[in-house]
């Protein structure tokens, strides 16, 4: 029989690794791209530095990307991919091109201010950071909306065109795309943003809540004893444990209490409950180890950087540092720490992560990485943007029903702002997107597949009728 632990890791690997991409427009762990990519060249142009400052005119090379071969010119829509937090490398084949190629689209993609190569600074000090938010990457957005349409009126000839704009994201890049529909209505037909992170939360406990439900009651039951053990263990001995699960360069225990907590729920958040609730079950059934059997898993997690983070995503020591390799993980939690909060806490009950993972933790882990005065406002956020009282038009909204940020999307439908739940189990973060996570011969996909062509049918009817009537 096939160790059902090395399977995981093999088919995981074969998924995440042959993709060309991954995370580029909000999906931080999971497949977007297949391997054929449409374009890599790079393109840039100046943009603002501060929007909301009339005398500081300093600008930055933001890049972009484009691809023209599904688009007829000269009316044909143009669809704006929205950056997420990570570095861009191109445009490749996905089901956002698959939409684009059905309406005749020009696609282009804008790179997230401060990632990748869009980076104003060298060194991303708290006071460099002071130019990365929510509101000046909408801004981004609006500048190079301009800017773009200038250039392909010249690039075909034409004067005074305005083409029909569509702006797209997922995760968090999908928060921005209805943002951006919220704030510059005038500026696009509409929006498609798939998981969207639109809800600012300062203690985001429904997170912990929905893995435990999509976890099962047995699988919860087990990931509940391991946080037990591992507290357990960091009293007596708290090398060895961290040593066990491949961590003792973390040094702050709390920080390794989150890797502990984070690593399974990543996975369900993600859809893969089997890899997993499976091992894990099957090793308290068996009389097995449960803590060196999560160890391995959570080392094959983190040492691959399976779920797009690494050890280095929980290690404060690391974040602090504004010169570190990997400047994305510094960049997202600076967001997390100056404005939407995302505080992944747990629950006063019946919580899965420890206890210990407190907004008390939270607000000490931003403090030593940025230092004083930095802290999230999610009330501002949610004033600014409307919270859960959202009050855009025509943006498209979909969620997977086992995924936990759906508790931060907007899960109410209306004619105007259409929701899209897409149900069934393996039903996560961005599902209509990535795509089911089984592999093609795996008939329990088939009930996944279904639900994510229906829900796609509904998203292309809805952006063909806006399209129509902008």
């Amino acid at each position: 029989m096939m160790n059902l632990k090395a399977f995981s890791f093999s088919f995981l690997l074969l998924l995440f690794f042959n993709a060309s991409m991954v995370e580029t427009h909000g999906f931080r762990s999971r497949k977007l791209y297949d391997s054929n990519m449409l374009t890599e060249k790079e393109n840039w142009f100046d943009q603002n530095l501060d929007h909301f400052s009339p005398t500081d005119h300093s600008t930055f090379k933001q890049r972009y990307f484009e691809y023209l071969g599904y688009y007829k010119p000269p009316e044909g829509p143009i669809f704006l991919l929205v950056g997420g937090e990570s570095e861009q490398i191109g445009i490749g084949k996905s089901f956002y091109t698959e939409l684009a190629e059905k309406f005749g689209a020009a696609i282009v993609s804008i790179e997230h201010r401060y990632y990748g190569k869009s980076t104003p600074y060298k060194e991303l000090t708290t006071e460099n950071l002071k130019y990365l938010s929510s509101k000046q990457a909408i801004f981004d957005l609006a500048v190079f909306r301009q800017y773009y349409q200038e250039l392909l009126n010249a690039k075909y000839n034409v004067s005074e065109t305005e083409n029909r704009w569509f702006v797209i994201g997922g995760s968090y890049s999908g928060g921005l795309a209805a943002y951006f529909r919220l704030k510059f209505p005038h500026l696009t037909c509409g929006a498609y943003a798939s998981s969207a992170a639109l809800i600012a939360i300062y203690n985001f406990t429904e997170y912990d809540q929905q893995i435990g439900t999509t976890a099962g009651p047995e699988c919860k039951t087990v990931l509940q004893e391991i946080t037990h053990l591992v507290d357990e263990q960091l009293n007596s001995d708290r090398q060895s444990i961290k040593e066990l699960f491949g961590a003792s360069k973390i040094d702050n225990d709390d920080d390794f209490r989150f890797l502990v907590a984070d690593a399974a729920a990543l996975s369900l958040q993600y859809g893969f409950h089997d890899f997993v609730c499976d091992l894990l079950v099957n090793a308290k059934k068996n009389g097995s180890n449960i803590l060196e059997a999560y160890a391995d898993y959570v080392k094959n997690v983190a040492n691959q950087g399976i779920f797009g983070v690494t050890l280095e995503y929980y290690d404060r020591l690391y974040l602090k540092d504004p010169t570190s390799g990997n400047s994305a993980y510094r960049l997202w939690w600076f967001y997390i720490c100056s404005e939407m909060g995302y505080f992944l806490v747990a629950p006063q009950n019946d919580s899965i992560r420890s206890t210990k993972l407190d907004e008390r933790y939270n607000l000490d882990f931003c403090k030593d990485i940025f230092g004083e005065g930095v802290y999230p406002d999610s009330d501002m956020a949610n004033t600014y943007y409307g919270g859960r009282k959202f009050a855009g038009s025509r943006v498209i909204f979909t969620n997977g029903s086992q995924d936990p940020c759906r508790h931060i999307s907007k899960q109410t439908s209306s004619k105007d702002l259409p929701s899209y739940m897409v149900e069934c189990n393996g039903c996560a973060h961005g599902i209509d997107v990535l795509g089911c996570p089984y592999a093609p011969e795996d008939t329990k996909g088939d009930v996944c597949r279904q639900a994510v062509s229906e829900v796609r049918q509904k998203i292309a009817q809805d952006i063909d009728m806006w399209l129509s009537d902008c």
